[in-house]
């Protein structure tokens, strides 16, 4: 394109004789003027083809970082974590009906558990409780002993209840429903529970610490637990109906 604007300027020096030296003056400025525009534009042209290499190079470049970046993300969102009881912070209670007309609420002192979850929310996790009969307390211990003996959970030959989950899912937003089964005497059954997750958090000691509530309903007669009698009315003394109500508060276990 230079060459031969060039070209034309040089016929416009050296002119034909019949030509006037304000057409050659003229014509020489438009040439310029060409030429000009011409080499602007073929340099805004260039800027732009380079400018679109180094983004190209520049993403390029960059690229594995981002890949990186994302999978470590993953991974540490996907990485099994193991949740150990903090049994100082978590309770176990329960609630029966008595005489129709009220209820009777108890605890457990002495219990354990522990959480596997495959991912930060908990969705899938395994979940193992156990509970020590012997320490029921209702703040009677005369009916604490009723509850321990044949009657009820007979202490002394089945002392541990157990619960081992088989379903841990997320239902929306921090509520879970929980399925599994449990074990009071020798009897196992299936139960369920409603969970609320109270989220994750790390305490001022560096401990990482998640927060639940369960509550749940069994038929203590499913369990053998089949001791009754009725009033003048006709109404159960005991009811057949047991709300349980869990809060309890795990500890990630450190590596």
């Amino acid at each position: 394109m230079f060459a031969n604007a060039l070209s034309h300027v040089l016929i416009r020096i050296y002119p034909p004789s019949n030509t006037s030296i304000s057409e050659i003056y003229l014509e020489s400025i438009n040439t310029c003027t060409y030429i000009c525009c011409a080499n602007i534009k073929e340099l805004i042209n260039e800027k732009t083809r380079f400018m679109k290499k180094l983004l190209v190079l520049t993403a390029m470049a960059f690229a594995p970082v981002v890949m990186m970046a994302q999978s470590k993300t993953v991974a540490a969102a996907a990485t099994p974590t193991k949740w150990n009881l903090d049994r100082s912070h978590s309770g176990v209670k329960f609630s029966v009906s008595h005489l129709v007309i009220s209820e009777t609420e108890g605890t457990f002192k002495v219990f354990d558990g522990s959480v596997n979850a495959p991912s930060a929310d908990f969705n899938n996790a395994a979940i193992n409780f156990s509970v020590d009969v012997n320490s029921i307390n209702t703040d009677d211990e005369k009916r604490d002993g009723h509850l321990k003996s044949d009657d009820f959970f007979n202490a002394e030959k089945y002392p541990t209840m157990k619960f081992v989950s088989t379903s841990f899912k997320k239902i929306k937003g921090n509520q879970y429903a929980l399925e599994g089964n449990l074990t009071i005497r020798d009897v196992t059954k299936k139960v369920k529970f409603a969970v609320t997750y109270g989220g994750t958090v790390k305490d001022p000691w560096g401990n990482v610490k998640a927060g639940f509530k369960a509550s749940g309903k069994i038929n203590r007669k499913d369990f053998g637990l089949k001791w009754g009698a009725v009033t003048e009315a006709g109404g159960a003394v005991v009811g057949d109906e047991v709300n349980m109500d869990i809060k309890v508060e795990f500890a990630q276990q450190k590596s």
